[in-house]
């Protein structure tokens, strides 16, 4: 390791700039596959190394947990996203729903070997003070603590998870502007910190976590204009052309299967009307996805004017894959706040949803989408853009090796020539970083980072896996799986379309002796018989909205309102 990072280390630290995208499919990026513009992107990525088997969780938080500390989730405090976390779960060792004292970020550990460190947008790891940014090594901040909100209005919420947004600047309750475009601004205020400490000479860490194109999906109208009539083939049309692009571009290898998710409409099925609508979602979609590069390009455009261009390392990631719920248990309050009129999609007050359908479009052509633990959940695209002139880091390769998000924390360490901390952190005891540095893999040293015989474990609510060389071990609960184990090999079936249970019985059966041992080592619990995601959310929702804004017995009043109206048409229907 000593060896490699002599060889890479460039004559200045560089700076180091991660952009997080939230619920992009794997090839919802042009350097990926898809046919959304992201020239931007497409251009670091060209820079540097393009990672087709990459990993994250199938849900923000737990990656977000991942990504600063190199920490499994279950250790981390994050076992699971909070909304969706079971009444009995919360508390325990493991699921706090926040980062807990036992870990150290990798801003902090930047910030102590002498880093600017600065963040900006989504932070979901932790609203408590002792869990803001700057009391996790940020120097700067502007962040929203929870899952997400509105594109437009910031303080507007997109769920009702709460009483309120949590807006934060550098510590303390933020005074957000009435309105904005989250990406335009999360870019404006980066570059405002980069700017503002122009005069000092430590290299900086920036951070900017987009809100795209997490629900509600919005964007300018000018960018959605341009997207007019593309998606008229419907989402089958486009998985298929997807995963053509991404076989020629050695992204999935040749004879990749991608199989029809259950859960996916017949296009052909819809109305003309629910077709023009489904058309129109896409659209909006895309232009989120295009508006956030706009954006990333303003910062590289900047950093290029300023001369820090040249001495950066770009981090590109999604925090897991696509959006696929549709959002029908909390219609009667979405048609209180917003519109989902076709016409006003993008728009201020308008609501954009995705569903499965372009869902599995964005991920193809990979199986399931954000939630479960097949490729699609868990598979992300990823790169790494390098400093010119670094070994390795500047020639448009690519990686199928098996990386993990708890491998960005040592990666970046090792390019900053900051030491990993090993079980204590400032006199106390800390996680040890579970990550692997990717540095060979970016120099060409090295063609895989983690041995054949390593298993890596992931759970989250009740969807497991285990990677084990090119291996995969899955369950999925319904109703997109079968609440059973299966076995597929990544190396030649990304997609997931041959189970290989029967026909390597022995590995099947030692990596579910290997998947016990990881769940027993993490401190996974198991979910409750007859955990419902969709069910828990609705249940946390009364508990952490509706009861702190109303009060029991006015909740109680109108709970009792609905019943009574639901006897009463059920029972004129009998009588009918």
């Amino acid at each position: 390791m000593l060896a490699c990072t002599l060889a890479w280390a460039a004559p200045l630290r560089p700076n180091i700039v991660v952009l997080v995208a939230d619920d992009w499919g794997f090839t919802d990026v042009g350097a990926f596959g898809g046919e959304i513009a992201t020239p931007n992107l497409d251009m670091l990525a060209s820079r540097g190394v393009r990672f087709s088997n990459f990993h994250v969780a199938a849900s923000c938080a737990p990656t977000r947990s991942m990504l600063l500390t190199g920490v499994d989730n279950h250790r981390n405090g994050i076992g699971n996203l909070r909304e969706a976390m079971p009444t009995d779960h919360l508390g325990k060792p493991g699921y706090l729903g926040s980062l807990n004292d036992r870990v150290v970020t990798v801003a902090s550990l930047l910030q102590d070997g002498g880093y600017r460190t600065y963040i900006a947008g989504k932070w979901n790891v932790g609203s408590e003070a002792y869990n803001l940014p700057d009391k996790r090594g940020f120097d700067k901040s502007i962040i929203q603590g929870d899952t997400g909100s509105d594109n437009w209005e910031p303080e507007k919420l997109y769920l009702p998870h709460r009483p309120k947004v949590d807006w934060f600047e550098d510590g303390k309750r933020a005074h957000m502007p009435a309105e904005y475009y989250s990406s335009a601004y999360f870019v404006d205020r980066m570059i405002g910190y980069i700017e503002g400490d122009a005069r000092k000479t430590q290299p900086f860490f920036a951070y900017v976590g987009f809100q795209a194109n997490h629900v509600p999906v919005q964007a300018p109208k000018n960018f959605v204009d341009k997207y007019k009539g593309r998606y008229h083939g419907g989402w089958d049309v486009l998985r298929q052309e997807r995963l053509r692009k991404a076989i020629a571009m050695g992204l999935v290898p040749a004879g990749t299967k991608a199989q029809s998710m259950s859960t996916t409409d017949d296009w052909n099925a819809l109305s003309e009307t629910d077709r023009a609508h489904m058309e129109r979602e896409m659209e909006v979609y895309a232009a989120m996805a295009e508006a956030m590069d706009f954006h990333v390009g303003r910062l590289l455009d900047y950093l290029h004017k300023t001369g820090q261009f040249d001495n950066t390392v770009f981090v590109f990631l999604s925090d897991n894959g696509p959006e696929a719920s549709d959002y029908h248990e909390a219609q009667l309050w979405l048609n209180l706040h917003y519109t989902q009129d076709t016409d006003k999609l993008g728009g201020k007050s308008a609501y954009g949803v995705v569903g499965p359908g372009w869902a599995s479009a964005s991920a193809s052509p990979l199986y399931t989408y954000k939630f479960y633990s097949g490729e699609g959940g868990l598979r992300t695209p990823m790169f790494i853009s390098g400093v010119a002139g670094a070994p390795g880091m500047n020639n448009n390769r690519m990686s199928n090796a098996l990386v993990h998000v708890t491998d960005i924390t040592p990666t970046l360490l090792q390019i900053a020539q900051v030491t990993v901390p090993a079980n204590s952190y400032k006199g106390r005891p800390v996680e040890p970083v579970q990550g692997h540095s990717l540095l060979p893999l970016l120099t060409g040293t090295a063609t895989s980072v983690r041995d054949a015989a390593e298993p890596l474990g992931y759970e989250l609510s009740g969807n497991l896996a285990l990677f084990k060389g090119s291996l995969k071990l899955v369950k999925n609960l319904p109703p997109v799986g079968d609440g059973q184990w299966h076995l597929y090999d990544l190396s030649t079936d990304p997609g997931e379309t041959l189970d290989l249970q029967s026909t390597l019985a022995t590995e099947f059966a030692a990596m579910q002796t290997d998947y016990a041992s990881y769940a027993e080592q993490k401190g996974v619990l198991p979910m409750p018989d007859g955990y419902s995601p969709q069910r828990q959310v609705l249940i946390n929702s009364v508990r952490n909205y509706w009861v702190p804004l109303y009060g029991k017995q006015v909740l109680a009043a109108v709970l009792l309102l609905v019943a009574a109206l639901a006897g009463l048409v059920l029972w004129r229907r009998r009588q009918a």
